[in-house]
């Protein structure tokens, strides 16, 4: 994949940067893979919006992908790399010997006509899964499980990987994108190698209507309010926050403010915690 610029003949092109779709074999997806998606406009059941800033954007379908790859030791033919609007990384559909046929996250420079397998003693190649017991102290690895057979939660957007550091009886130290290094039982399954479509992160919308056709509704600064909308509005001429630290509407601590509970079962897996970029102060 690369990056693709336009001339800035106007002003949402000049500062835009897009995928060139260079790896996409097919455009339409397969239909006995694909369900309707209903949009909820960040709203939960009683109808109220539970997460802001969500709503619209382009109608789409949802590719069902096998994260458990549960189809042990049967080869399966790489036939197309497709574009999936539900998530950030390309898909591929593969064919089983017996004529099945899946979508799975797309691993790092897999091509039409490659094959890949799953089970407990296959290669150590990209875009085969295998329990983490089997694989070697130093691989990147990506679709990780955290509980076994029940399919891929860890390392699934684009151009992320995670690496098996050490293992220690039934767990191995895995060091997450993140920089955490978490136990992961070594009976879950993972897939070697990295995600692929790694420029994702270099992409540029270049315009607020890009952010709209993608389900994303605009964000005001709290700074830009008035008293009564935000705890940070209002002030004679263009006022800071006013507060100590920045906070949500309804007052709570955020941006970098940690909401992770303290005593959370999972924290004994967690070995060490990810890196967290300091806020410099002025």
């Amino acid at each position: 994949m690369g990056i693709k610029r336009y001339k800035p003949i106007t002003p949402g092109l000049r500062w835009r940067r897009g995928a060139d779709f260079s790896e996409i074999t097919k455009d339409t997806p397969e239909k006995s893979l694909t369900l309707a998606l209903k949009k909820t406009g960040g709203r939960n059941s009683e109808g109220r919006i539970t997460s802001r800033h969500r709503g619209g954007g382009h109608k789409r379908r949802y590719r069902i992908i096998d994260f458990k790859r549960d189809k042990h030791d049967m080869a399966a033919r790489v036939i197309s790399i497709e574009y999936d609007p539900n998530r950030s990384s390309r898909i591929a559909l593969v064919e089983y010997q017996d004529g099945e046929k899946r979508y799975i996250i797309a691993p790092l420079e897999i091509k039409v006509n490659d094959e890949i397998m799953a089970g407990d003693n296959v290669e150590i190649k990209s875009g085969n899964a295998l329990p983490i017991a089997n694989i070697p102290l130093g691989t990147f690895i990506h679709n990780i499980e955290l509980i076994a057979g029940r399919g891929a939660i860890l390392a699934r957007s684009a151009g992320t990987s995670a690496q098996v550091m050490a293992k220690e009886g039934d767990y191995a130290h895995i060091k997450l994108p993140s920089g955490e290094i978490r136990l992961v039982r070594t009976t879950c399954y993972a897939v070697i190698g990295q995600v692929g479509n790694p420029d994702h992160e270099a992409i540029a919308l270049g315009k607020a209507g890009r952010s709209r056709w993608l389900g994303i509704r605009p964000r005001v600064r709290g700074v830009a309010m008035n008293p009564v909308d935000h705890p940070h509005g209002g002030g004679e001429g263009k006022a800071g926050q006013g507060n100590p630290n920045p906070v949500t509407p309804w007052g709570k601590p955020t941006k970098g403010y940690r909401t992770r509970k303290k005593k959370k079962a999972s924290k004994k897996f967690i070995i060490k915690r990810r890196v967290v970029k300091r806020r410099s102060k002025k």
